[in-house]
């Protein structure tokens, strides 16, 4: 589950052992002792398999004969297939410089240039890679490489002289207690931090992933981290998971988990109260036979990015999304394609809130010379634009594995690996901690989120309502939104975008239809809301305002914008044909009695006609003016003008 480098450990390791397999001295070393302790290091090694004694006699052969450049090749090799990176630049650098540019070096070359960029030393990079390209490699594949971290090598000099920002910063304790925890995830409120933590890293083969939660506390802190569920983690590998905006719905990635469908899957499970659900593998129309991981849910659990190794993509890692059906399963997952996929393996999809902005980690296309973060925006025709690379210092030579950003645009999470820790084997990757900082404005999110969260209940009875809390798009008539509240507490969260005018619904099986209203079209306070919904039953005498229909002033024409409402009430009523309603109009005091009880009656009638042009039979719609005789409020301000001004559904 966790971000890989540019080039594997297998394949560094291949280029470092093939030249050195012949244990014969090079013509190159003329000196019959230079030749002599050559065949030494190498029969010590290949055949006795001491590796440090081999090392002793290499590093003997530098002190005796620094000229020779092909014993600091034959060091740099050992070192690297122990994992001693940084000795291994080391000796790579001096012995490349003592011999001459020529084709049996190539694989010395992406070696050098590997190395270099894991430190970031750009001009030994851009040497590396210049000389290898200077030696007409016949590697499609390898040449490709060289000259995307030579355009890196100029990237990096660009971004690191106009920086982005200011970097990100450790997370203060009691996070960061573990050797690694990585892929940091919110909700939606900011108040549940969840993340994966990995245990005895220094055990090869006995690492183990979980999944913990930190819970925001009153002092505006997180808290210590608590494995976030039993029936979650288990004695297999569970990490890089996901939650959506409202707390209720992870996915989360799992390796080894009997019954699965590859080596790591994607499971799903749901939070009902206080409990998390047993985990459900997606199946084969979202995972496959090779490695799944990474997922990344919209705000309201609905559609899911995540990354695969699959055949048949674009590059190495792909990224893929899924979306749940009418039927509540999920839809046959498809890879994004370019531009958002490349030639090269692009890693932890993270959607933002908002759902118009995406960001992941990808070494396929000119960054600062490894995994670098990007970010892409969803048009309104639902194509992703060209991906933006982040700059610095968000994006360094270093592997970028993970984003998050919080929904209100504000703060950003990320995961950073440490310099190695004193007693660390050289071959034991570096700790990973988790980090965070203000989100630069060129790096948020095109649209900010705010959400509304509260409790959903019987109007009679008050005890909590399993509800399903929808959120239409005014001016598209699109649903962005469809989440629901918890059958145990009646708890729910809905994200809203600035710039957009929303229609809510709530909505259970017996009762009447809520319809609210939040227009964030215009500049405004764009705070959270705290709002407690109240169905009433649909029982005879009961009624309900509609909210989200539209008329111009003294006018009985509905606007386009009501359609959302209207589509609704169609909807509801469809799904008891038993019901018969009431569309009662309603004014202020503005304008004399009658003409009020005129206009009333002309826009319940104008309702009506609409719910029988849809189906809805004639038979069950009665339509009543009252003018102003039944008020909401007093009529003393706009505001309650307003509030008087609507049409309200009643069952009969």
């Amino acid at each position: 589950m966790l971000p890989k480098s540019l080039l594997p450990a297998t394949l560094l390791f291949a280029l470092a052992t093939a030249p050195t397999l012949a244990q014969q001295a090079p013509p190159s070393i003329t000196d019959s002792k230079a030749r002599s302790l050559y065949e030494k290091a190498q029969s010590l090694y290949y055949q006795d398999r001491q590796t440090q004694q081999a090392l002793l006699v290499w590093q003997q052969l530098i002190d005796r004969f620094p000229d020779y450049g092909e014993p600091y090749l034959r060091k740099a090799s050992l070192q690297l297939t122990l994992g001693d990176h940084p000795n291994a630049l080391q000796a790579y650098k001096l012995g490349l410089s003592k011999l001459p540019v020529e084709a049996a070096r190539g694989g010395d070359y992406l070696i050098l240039g590997k190395l270099a960029g894991e430190v970031g030393d750009y001009a030994t990079m851009r040497l590396a890679y210049t000389n290898y390209l200077s030696t007409n490699p016949t590697s499609k594949t390898q040449v490709a490489l060289a000259k995307l971290q030579l355009q890196n090598c100029d990237f990096a000099a660009e971004a690191m002289a106009h920086p982005t920002g200011t970097a990100p910063e450790r997370l203060a304790a009691p996070l960061n207690q573990f050797r690694d925890q990585y892929f940091p995830v919110l909700t939606a409120d900011n108040k549940s931090l969840i993340f994966t933590v990995q245990r005895n890293p220094e055990k090869l083969g006995q690492e183990n992933e979980d999944v913990f939660i930190s819970a925001l506390t009153a002092e505006g802190t997180f808290g210590a981290p608590q494995s976030i569920s039993q029936n979650i983690n288990s004695r297999e590998n569970e990490g890089t998971a996901t939650i959506s905006g409202d707390g209720n719905t992870l996915v989360f990635t799992s390796c080894g988990r009997p019954g699965g469908v590859g080596n790591c899957d994607l499971y799903i499970s749901h939070r009902r109260g206080k409990q998390w659900t047993a985990p459900r593998n997606l199946g084969l129309l979202v995972n496959s036979k090779a490695w799944d991981s990474q997922p990344s849910l919209s705000a309201d659990g609905r559609t899911l990015y995540f990354s695969s190794q699959r055949g048949g993509g674009v590059g190495g890692y792909d990224i893929y999304v899924t979306t749940l059906g009418p039927d509540n399963t999920w839809t046959q997952a498809r890879n994004l394609g370019a531009p958002i996929n490349t030639p090269g393996d692009d890693l932890a999809p993270f959607i933002h809130a908002s759902g118009t902005t995406l960001y992941y980690a990808t070494n396929g296309l000119v960054g600062l010379g490894s995994s670098d973060i990007f970010r892409a925006e969803l048009d309104a025709k639902g194509q992703w634009g060209a991906p933006r690379n982040l700059g610095y210092p968000l994006n360094t030579f270093a592997n970028e594995a993970s984003l998050f950003i919080s929904s209100d645009n504000k703060r950003l999470y990320c995961t950073r690996a440490e310099p190695p820790r004193p007693g660390d084997p050289a071959s034991m990757a570096p700790p990973i901690l988790l980090y965070g900082s203000e989100v630069p404005t060129s790096v948020r999110a095109r649209e900010t989120s705010t959400y509304t969260q509260g409790r959903v209940f019987d109007a009679v009875t008050k005890k909590p309502l399993n509800a399903m809390v929808q959120l239409f798009d005014l001016s598209t008539n699109a649903l962005t939104q469809q989440v629901y509240s918890d059958a145990e507490t009646g708890e729910y969260t809905a994200v809203l975008n600035e710039g957009r005018a929303y229609a809510m619904y709530a909505a259970a099986p017996g009762y009447l239809l809520k319809s609210l209203n939040f227009d964030y079209s215009a500049p405004h306070s764009f705070d959270p809301l705290t709002l407690d919904i109240y169905l009433d039953p649909a029982k005879s005498g009961r009624s309900a305002v509609l909210n989200n229909l539209f008329f111009d002033s003294n006018q009985a024409v509905l606007k386009s914008r009501s359609r959302t409402e209207l589509d609704r009430l169609v909807e509801f009523l469809r799904q008891d044909p038993n019901l018969r309603v009431e569309v009662a109009g309603h004014t202020d005091n503005v304008g004399t009695p009658a003409s009020n009880l005129t206009l009333s009656q002309r826009r319940a009638q104008a309702v009506l006609t609409y719910l029988s042009g849809h189906g809805v039979p004639a038979t069950r719609l009665r339509a009543k003016g009252y003018g102003a005789t039944k008020p909401l409020a007093t009529n003393d301000s706009e505001a309650h003008r307003a509030q008087n001004r609507r049409i309200e559904l009643r069952i009969l």
